[in-house]
């Protein structure tokens, strides 16, 4: 609670312990086992700032903060830890503060979401769960989005990138260099995972404007801003990863400030040891590189874990406020944790802190603070006041009625899918679609132009063809139809040269048988006189002869009659022959004589 314009938070004996405001941008921590009072500390360091009206984060992971938004309730034991610390007289009352609650899932609060961009590759590589070459080119996606000029603002937008950079991603690589198909492809898997997860729940707009948490109330006091994770916490990369964006937001946004007399906004970041779990060493520097730089920014950071040893050395020696509940120490390990625990605190002559931190009850810390001149104070025990709201959580209709009776419910209520990536990318594979439609639609009149233009050539050659066969033809009838004209003509000719050849044969034969006619006219007329002559002869020894000649040549003429013509011939022949053979014997006859 406030008191004396300082942070009163606890009590060692009759001293009040204080947190200095002007000293809250130093940080601090709020550790211990569980159940030994570490969400009440919490509730009374966040209202405490809240009453100075500073505004407060708060990550609920168990769902009990949100009875911050109600007055406590007086109860036995509540009635007798007031008279014990003596704070009636100090002014205590129960008290309901300003309290917006929000959900990435937007189920227990006002929607809380960010862009891809806003996440950046680091953060989100890690929350994708992404190997060091496929957050390499995860990187890679994101400066290509940054030089065409196109906003990345939910995973929709991520997944058209990375499948758009893929159909691509032979012209990227001459400037980009070379990324893998499977590793695109591994990243694509992880987004579709993500978003199983809620991802296109938590990635959209209006993205949270941090500076919405930054502000009071009517009466002056702090907004507490309260994250409901208890869902959110089933995915513990996502929600340390978120918180770190948180950060990192914070830390780009505001301007340098310097020492304040009081923060601007100081979170609490409860389940602290997964901020650094499973991180690389790329992001935790840059953890520690925030958590060192954003004090100038006027915000402080409390982490809330069981051990101190869950926070990395860098980050942990950059805590000035260290409250330490109980540590139960039955292992060998837990011990070692215990004592290191023990020995970050100044010692106090008045006890052995180490055994004190193992035998601290509920409600009870020990404590160490920086003092006005920025020196921690030697550590204490002490007894952690009581809330002034109510403890514990709330009912859905209470909480259902907070969340939209406040003022950020109609600019945070409903999702704004603005253009960005996806739409463009969508309007580029339709314009790309239409323009190949086109250049196809060309090439196939071009394609259809030359095959018109190839069946014409084609056409003209086939006509030319023919035209030159038809010529051909033309010509070899013409050239048949004279070789038949001159073979007709030749065989006129033959056939003149024949008749006359004939005529000249048939003159010749005519001639030739003229002249046989007239030689054998010739000799017959010289045969005649001849005969007449023989006749003579003849005549004179017919007589002698006529009769032996006739016998003889009508024996020889019956034979040749018989050979020649059958009894005809023989009469013929013998009397032939007789005629003959009277001619011989009268030949002979002649002769002899």
């Amino acid at each position: 609670m406030l008191h004396e314009n300082k942070i009163w938070f606890g009590k060692a004996g009759d001293e009040k312990i204080y947190a200095l405001p002007k000293m809250a941008n130093r940080h601090g921590m709020i550790a211990g086992a569980t159940g030994t009072g570490k969400t009440v500390t919490l509730k009374v360091m966040a209202e405490s700032f809240s009453s100075i009206g500073v505004p407060v984060f708060l990550a609920d992971v168990k769902g009990d903060l949100g009875g911050t938004c109600n007055p406590g309730v007086e109860t036995e034991d509540m009635k007798a830890r007031i008279e014990r610390f003596g704070l009636e007289e100090a002014g205590f009352k129960f008290d309901a503060f300003p309290t917006v609650f929000w959900d990435v899932y937007g189920e227990k609060g006002l929607p809380l979401r960010t862009t891809i961009s806003e996440m950046g590759p680091i953060l989100l590589a890690r929350i994708l769960g992404l190997n060091e070459v496929q957050s390499d080119i995860l990187s890679v996606i994101f400066k290509i989005a940054d030089d065409e000029g196109l906003l990345l603002i939910d995973t929709k937008d991520l997944r058209s990138m990375l499948t758009y950079v893929g159909e691509h991603a032979r012209e990227y690589s001459l400037t980009y260099g070379n990324m893998s198909s499977q590793s695109l492809g591994a990243i694509i898997r992880a987004v579709i995972a993500l978003e199983g997860q809620g991802g296109e729940l938590f990635f959209g707009e209006p993205a949270l404007d941090i500076r919405d948490w930054i502000g009071c109330d009517y009466t002056g006091k702090g907004k507490i801003n309260i994250l409901d994770c208890q869902k959110l916490i089933n995915n513990p990369t996502m929600y340390s990863s978120f918180m770190l964006w948180m950060l990192s937001e914070l830390y780009e946004m505001l301007p340098e400030a310097g020492d304040l007399e009081k923060p601007r906004i100081v979170f609490f970041f409860d389940e602290a040891h997964m901020l650094f779990d499973s991180a690389s060493k790329s992001l935790l520097d840059k953890i520690e590189q925030i958590v060192k730089l954003i004090r100038s920014k006027g915000v402080g950071v409390f982490f809330i874990t069981q051990n101190p040893k869950d926070i990395p050395d860098g980050v942990l020696s950059q805590l000035g406020t260290k409250i330490q509940h109980a540590l139960r120490a039955y292992t060998p390990s837990e011990l070692k944790a215990a004592k290191a625990a023990a020995m970050a605190f100044r010692e106090n002559p008045d006890f052995d802190t180490f055994q004190v931190l193992t035998e601290l009850g509920i409600g009870e810390a020990l404590v160490s603070v920086l003092d006005e001149t920025g020196v921690p104070t030697i550590v204490e025990r002490c007894n952690i006041l009581p809330p002034q709201s109510q403890l514990g959580a709330i009912d859905d209709a209470t909480r259902d009625s907070k969340i939209k009776a406040e003022q950020l419910y109609i600019k945070y209520v409903e999702t704004v899918d603005r253009d960005s990536a996806y739409e463009f990318l969508n309007r580029k594979a339709i314009s790309d679609a239409e323009e190949k439609a086109r250049a196809e639609e060309v090439a196939a009149a071009e394609k259809r132009r030359q095959q018109e233009e190839a069946a014409a050539l084609k056409e003209a050659e086939r006509q030319l063809r023919e035209e030159k066969k038809a010529a051909e033809r033309a010509e070899l009838q013409a050239q048949r139809e004279a070789e038949r004209q001159a073979l007709a003509e030749q065989k006129a000719a033959e056939k003149a040269a024949e008749a006359e050849r004939k005529a000249a044969e048939k003159a010749a034969l005519a001639a030739q048988k003229q002249a046989e006619r007239e030689a054998l006219a010739a000799q017959r007329a010289a045969e005649k006189e001849e005969e007449a002559k023989k006749r003579a002869v003849k005549n004179a020894g017919k007589s002698v002869a006529n009769s032996l000649a006739g016998t003889i040549g009508r024996e020889a003429g019956k034979n040749l009659g018989k050979t020649v013509g059958g009894s005809f011939g023989k009469t013929l022949g013998g009397n032939v022959g007789a005629s003959l053979g009277r001619g011989i014997i009268g030949t002979l006859f002649n002769i002899k004589k």
